[in-house]
């Protein structure tokens, strides 16, 4: 296997930051695994969102950057916008974008989500993409790391924050992909209707065949008819330690 040369050039990282591959047109990214790294909820995000030729993308909450970079890598897309309000992640999606000299199709933007129709403007997306906290308030394990559990729990922003936004920021027939938990699907649900956003597609994420789901993957239309098509099941393992066919071809190995 050819060596990266961007592991091995002489690059700016900071105390804690490391580089990891991607495994997607050599693009790397710049993480702190004492503040918050990707999962592979991002990594399923990118290959179940839809991203056509020419379209606008924003990612709304999107940490280090994960979601622009690897949809860049995977669809045509024309430009991916992503929403930060961490500055810490926002200068490390910053970093990685013009690492992977990227800086013409991708732009990482601080700010808050609930003021991002403000900031960007009505029906101005194609396709918006998130991988939200999932835990409302204190509910599950909090991380004293301040980082961390504004990624994992509803402190600065909520769904309802989200969606919200989401429906103004979409052009009509515009598109919208979430990542998250099973235990919210009721509500997930209701709100995405409740705020015009029909539920289109559906994809539950299985740990083991036999084994509860613990993600959910969906897809919303804005002003879409009520027709929703459930996806067969994702496995990840095949066994301990031994990823499925598609999860190997998700993460590009």
């Amino acid at each position: 296997m050819r060596e990266n040369p961007k592991l091995t050039m002489e690059i700016n990282l900071k105390p804690q930051e490391r580089l990891d591959e991607l495994h997607r047109n050599g693009y790397v990214i710049i993480q702190n695994a004492e503040k918050f790294c990707f999962g592979m909820d991002a990594v399923l995000l990118s290959g179940f969102a839809r991203v056509k030729k020419g379209e606008r993308t924003l990612d709304l909450g999107t940490g280090t950057g994960i979601i622009p970079i690897l949809l860049e890598a995977k669809t045509e897309g024309e430009e991916f916008i992503g929403l930060e309000i961490q500055e810490e992640s926002v200068d490390m999606a910053q970093r990685s974008v013009r690492l992977n000299h990227l800086e013409d199709k991708i732009a990482i933007v601080a700010g808050d989500i609930k003021d991002a129709s403000k900031r960007f403007g009505a029906s101005s997306f194609d396709v918006i993409t998130t991988n939200p906290p999932y835990m409302i308030g204190t509910h599950g394990i909090s991380s004293a790391n301040r980082a961390r559990a504004v990624a994992r729990h509803e402190i600065l922003c909520t769904l309802e924050d989200i969606l919200t936004e989401s429906a103004k920021l979409l052009k009509p027939n515009g598109r919208f992909y979430m990542v998250h938990r099973p235990f919210r699907l009721a509500e997930i649900m209701s709100q995405m209707v409740g705020h015009g956003i029909e539920p289109k597609r559906m994809r539950l994420v299985y740990p083991f065949a036999d084994k509860e789901p613990n993600m959910l993957l969906i897809e919303g239309l804005r002003g879409g008819n009520s027709r929703l098509n459930v996806e067969k099941p994702l496995i990840v393992y095949k066994e301990k330690g031994v990823y499925t066919d598609e999860i190997y071809d998700l993460y590009g190995y």
